[in-house]
């Protein structure tokens, strides 16, 4: 069983996309052997809100990696560019202080349509994918510290 520990901040705005992101990541982590009290689930407003928490986690240095869920949804307005930038820029910023991986599962459509196929429709499922990459990341980052801190020790 992977005993490392997963923070998943999702966030509760465009919920009926977001909870099926969420429930397909918890599953696949489940799946690849990663236990439920290894699975913390923090619910944010909007994903605006979404590189806030995960800054706060990271700083805990509890998680091994941290997945953010979000779907943002295009309108009328130029808002939607301004929370895309935010969000991606924040969870950036955040896995390079925090040498975390930051896996950014937040869904950036031109609508309902196109987030809905990617969520168990023709574009798969970017919540299994995004906790996907979490694993993968723990695994390689694993790896190159260890090879980092056996080069150091020749």
């Amino acid at each position: 069983m992977n005993k490392a520990s997963y923070a998943i901040v999702v966030s509760q705005y465009n919920v009926d996309i977001t909870e099926k992101l969420l429930e397909g990541a918890v599953s696949h982590l489940i799946g690849s052997g990663v236990g439920k009290d290894c699975i913390s689930i923090f619910k944010v407003p909007g994903a605006v809100e979404i590189p806030l928490i995960a800054k706060l986690l990271a700083r805990r240095q509890k998680y091994k990696a941290i997945i953010a869920l979000g779907a943002v949804i295009r309108g009328d307005t130029d808002h939607y560019d301004y929370v895309c930038e935010q969000v991606s820029q924040g969870c950036q910023k955040i896995m390079l202080e925090f040498e975390i991986p930051v896996i950014f599962g937040v869904l950036t459509t031109l609508n309902k349509e196109q987030a809905l196929e990617r969520v168990g429709g023709v574009h798969g499922h970017k919540g299994i994918e995004a906790a996907d990459a979490a694993l993968q990341m723990v695994v390689l980052m694993s790896e190159v510290k260890n090879a980092l801190d056996h080069k150091s020790l020749i």
